[in-house]
C-alpha cells in the first residue's frame, strides 16, 4: 500500500488554515481573496507533484496526472462557510492531495494515478454545488450569470474577474477516465464520537428539499388595533411552525431531519403588526418516500392555515435535490481499509449534509468516507478533530484508493 506522510498531511491542512485564520477557525467565503489564496496554493501544491493544475473559469482547481493507466478522482472543497470551521472540504482536499503524492511515489503504481479537484461553492454562497455541477456540465453560463453572493449580493460574474478568472474556461470531466470519485470528509456530527468509532462509510447522502412559506395578513399599528380584529402575519407564521414541530415526527425516519433556519417579519418594527411573514424549512432524509410524506404534510398544514384564516398562506418550494446513493464497491474498498486499520471501529452511515460525491455519483461511481468530528461540531469556529484520527483518516483514505485503482 502507497505510504503517507502524516505529518505532511497536518501541515498542508494548517498552511491552508493560516491563510485564512478567524478565532480558531477559518473565514474563507467562496471567490474571497482568502480563497482564491487556497486555491493558488493547491495549484502550487499539484505542479510540485508533477499534476497539469489549472484554476479554471468557476474557480475550481484540477490536478491532473499524466499516467495512462487507471486513474481515481478524489477531493472535496476549499471555501468555508463564514466565520467557520479550518477542515470542512479541506480535510478531502489534502487527502486527495497526499493520495496523489504516494500513489506517483510507489513503484506498484508506477501506471497509476490520483488526480485531484477541489470544487467552488460547495458552501453556497452562490448556488447548490455549482462547482462540482459545473465540473460534470451540469452548469451553463446563464446560471453563472445570475448567480449572487448571498451575504454581499456581489455577481458571480464580478467575484470571478477580480479573482483573474474573466474569460477563463470552465473544465468538464470524462467520467469515463476515472473509475470513480472518492471523497473524505468530517462527519460534521457526532455519531462516530459518541459511539468510540474512527471512520464512517458513507452509504448515502441525503435529499436536501426547501420551501419559502409566506403569511399574508394586515400590517397596523399595535398601539390602537385590537386583538380580536387583528391580521397578525407573524403570528400566522408562528403557528404553522409548531404545527410542523408538532406533526412531522409522526411521519419522520431515524434520521430525518427539518429546520426552519430564517423567518422574516414585516415591516420588522416593535410597534408595528406584521403584515407579512416569511418562514423558511428545509428537510432532509436519505429517501424520498419520506420527504414524500412530510413534504404532503407541510402543504397539508399550509392549506388549513390558510382556510381558516385570518390569514393567508402559501407555499413553494425553492430547492429539491435528490439522496445519492455511494457505489457498493466503493463502500467495500472504505470499509475493508477501516478494517486493515481501525478493526471493528468503523460504521455505515448515511450523510445528514450535502457534498459534492452527490453529484458525482450522477456520472460516475463514487464513496465517500468520515472522520471524527470532536463534539460534533461544524460550520463553527470551534470545528475540530484530532491529529491522530486525521492521520488515521489518510491512512484509510489512501489504502481504500489502492483497493479502487486494483493494484
Amino acid at each position: 500500500m502507497p505510504e503517507i506522510n502524516g505529518e505532511r498531511v497536518l501541515a498542508d491542512l494548517r498552511a491552508l488554515k493560516a491563510l485564512a485564520p478567524f478565532e480558531s477557525g477559518v473565514h474563507r467565503p467562496t471567490l474571497s481573496p482568502e480563497h482564491v489564496a487556497s486555491l493558488k496554493w493547491l495549484e502550487t501544491e499539484l505542479r510540485a507533484i508533477g499534476h497539469e493544475a489549472k484554476i479554471d473559469g468557476i474557480a475550481n482547481v484540477f490536478g491532473i496526472s499524466k499516467v495512462t493507466g487507471p486513474k481515481l478522482l478524489g477531493g472535496s472543497h476549499l471555501e468555508s462557510q463564514n466565520h467557520a470551521g479550518w477542515l470542512d472540504g479541506p480535510l478531502g482536499v489534502v487527502y486527495a492531495l497526499e493520495a496523489a503524492r504516494a500513489v506517483k511515489a510507489d513503484p506498484a503504481f508506477t501506471n497509476c494515478g490520483v488526480d485531484v479537484v477541489a470544487c467552488c461553492d460547495e458552501e453556497g454562497h452562490y448556488g447548490f454545488f455549482l462547482g462540482s455541477r459545473s465540473a460534470v456540465g451540469e452548469v451553463n453560463d446563464a446560471l453563472i450569470d445570475g448567480a449572487v453572493d448571498r451575504t454581499s449580493g456581489i455577481p458571480m460574474r464580478d467575484a470571478l474577474a477580480a479573482a483573474g478568472l474573466a474569460g477563463v474556461p470552465r473544465h468538464v470531466i470524462d467520467p469515463k477516465r476515472y473509475v470513480g470519485f472518492l471523497e473524505a470528509h468530517i462527519e460534521q456530527g457526532d455519531w462516530l464520537e459518541a459511539n468510540d468509532l474512527k471512520i464512517g462509510v458513507v452509504t448515502s447522502i441525503v435529499g436536501i428539499r426547501q420551501y419559502v412559506i409566506t403569511t399574508e395578513g394586515a400590517q397596523n399599528h399595535a398601539g390602537t388595533t385590537r386583538m380580536a380584529i387583528r391580521k397578525d402575519a407573524g403570528v400566522a407564521a408562528a403557528r404553522i411552525a409548531v404545527a410542523i414541530s408538532d406533526q412531522f415526527p409522526a411521519l419522520a425516519g431515524e434520521r430525518t431531519v427539518w429546520t426552519m433556519g430564517r423567518i422574516t417579519l414585516e415591516p420588522g418594527a416593535p410597534a408595528v403588526i406584521p403584515g407579512r411573514a416569511e418562514l423558511v424549512l428545509q428537510m432532509r432524509d436519505a429517501d424520498n418516500a419520506v420527504l414524500d410524506r412530510l413534504e404532503g404534510k407541510v402543504r397539508e398544514i399550509v392549506a388549513e392555515a390558510d382556510k381558516s384564516g385570518p390569514c393567508r398562506a402559501a407555499i413553494r418550494q425553492t430547492r429539491r435535490t435528490e439522496p445519492a446513493a455511494m457505489a457498493p464497491h466503493f463502500m467495500d474498498a472504505v470499509r475493508g481499509a477501516a478494517e486493515a486499520d481501525v478493526p471493528g471501529r468503523h460504521v455505515d452511515m448515511p450523510s445528514g449534509a450535502g457534498h459534492d460525491a452527490m453529484v458525482f455519483s450522477r456520472h460516475m461511481p463514487s464513496g465517500m468516507l468520515f472522520v471524527p468530528s470532536i463534539g460534533g461540531i461544524s460550520h463553527h469556529w470551534t470545528e475540530n478533530t484530532s491529529d491522530a484520527d486525521i492521520v488515521m483518516g489518510a491512512r484509510v483514505y489512501i489504502d481504500a484508493v489502492a483497493r479502487l485503482l486494483g493494484v
